[in-house]
């Protein structure tokens, strides 16, 4: 490699801890190798009480951006310059930009789930009833976009009742969308999670799992009953591929992307 061509080199990455296992790096060097940038996606350990170093750190390495995964996603926010619509009213950010001395936070969560279902399952929001599994981080951006989106109702089942009402009480105040809780009681009364009951799934139906994998139990009973799948394969890449797009300024090469993950996940 000439010394031009490691001059050149633009840094992004992701702080976490642990970060060790994250598969963003190969779906991102896959894609600047495809577009020829010289650019290196870099996975740094971040201890919580070591994060606004690594965000000074950042801003001295003059990176392009990071990842923000676990446990970084709200603390986040008071080192920022900028935080975009959506995800200030998440309360969560897994994307910076820098934009010249400016550092702006994203979060492509929930945009890269609403992107697997149009692109992959065909699926607009507008006008649908959704009914989302947890009110966690995912979750929270996940139903924040739904709603944002047109969803017409977002019904939020929980275990915690206190958490999934600050969802729904977040979503009925700050989105035009109809928001209800349904509190899983029998959790309370059990050491594992109840069945789930399947006999309202059927054709007509969309079912969608954000765990990065190609399938799993809920989704192959899904598929048995008729509904459409979507697996959280697609919900990484997507949103993998609009940080790509926030970082460079360039259209994500998606399917090269989804190939790396997949031999990724295939490789163990």
């Amino acid at each position: 490699m000439s010394t031009s061509r490691i001059y050149q080199e633009q840094l992004v990455g992701v702080f976490g801890q642990p970060v060790a296992e994250n598969p963003t790096v190969v779906m991102h060097q896959a894609a600047f190798a495809a577009l020829g940038l010289p650019w290196r996606y870099l996975t740094i350990e971040v201890a919580p009480e070591d994060l606004e170093a690594a965000m000074h750190g950042l801003r001295a390495f003059r990176m392009r951006g990071v990842n923000l995964t676990i446990p970084h996603k709200v603390a986040v926010l008071r080192h920022l310059d900028e935080v975009r619509p959506a995800a200030a009213l998440m309360g969560a950010v897994n994307t910076v930009v820098r934009d010249g001395d400016r550092l702006i936070g994203e979060n492509t969560d929930g945009k890269g789930f609403m992107r697997a279902l149009s692109q992959d399952a065909g699926v607009n929001a507008r006008g649908k009833r959704a009914v989302v599994l947890g009110a966690g981080g995912a979750a929270r951006a996940i139903t924040v976009e739904l709603a944002l989106a047109g969803a017409a109702q977002v019904t939020v089942v929980n275990r915690s009742a206190a958490r999934g009402h600050a969802l729904v009480e977040l979503l009925a105040a700050r989105t035009p969308a109809r928001a209800e809780l349904v509190v899983w009681s029998d959790a309370y009364a059990v050491p594992a999670r109840p069945a789930l009951d399947y006999a309202t799934v059927g054709p007509g139906l969309v079912a969608c799992d954000v765990i990065p994998a190609p399938s799993t139990p809920f989704l192959e009973e899904a598929r048995r009953r008729g509904a459409r799948a979507v697996d959280g394969l697609g919900m990484l890449v997507y949103q993998a591929a609009i940080g790509f797009e926030l970082w460079t300024g360039k259209a994500a090469p998606v399917a090269v992307m989804r190939d790396a993950l997949l031999r990724a996940v295939a490789g163990g």
